[in-house]
């Protein structure tokens, strides 16, 4: 697991994809501290990770991204069972409100590109 401090480069999420699922990695955001943690087996233990460091649950969302589709609207996938809130209005393993998912490729792309300026190893 890797709390992002620093922007990484689309080539490093690459490499982090292909030595766990192959084309993809596990993600949650903070929609209120703009944090992101990435490189888990499961969304769970990259929640449970940063509720242990004071986020607060409401405003964590897993999702799933795909470094071969950098760019593409298909880069950053809404889907996973943390997200799965009825006590929000959040009825579905993706993320209802396009706000949220607005605030969440913010954030990501705050810390994800194609050529990273501070690269923290």
């Amino acid at each position: 697991m890797q709390s992002l401090t620093d922007p990484i480069s689309i080539s490093q999420l690459k490499k982090i994809a292909e030595s766990r699922f192959g084309t993809m990695v596990k993600a949650v955001v903070d929609v209120e501290k703009k944090s992101m943690i990435i490189d888990a087996d499961l969304h769970a233990d990259e929640e449970a990770e940063l509720l242990a460091s004071g986020s607060f649950q409401k405003n964590l969302w897993g999702i799933n991204l795909y470094p071969d589709l950098y760019g593409s609207d298909d880069f950053i996938e809404f889907d996973s069972m943390i997200n799965l809130r009825p006590s929000q209005d959040n009825n579905s393993r993706g993320v209802d409100d396009l706000s949220v998912q607005k605030k969440i490729r913010t954030i990501v792309s705050s810390f994800i590109s194609a050529w990273a300026h501070s690269i923290k190893n």
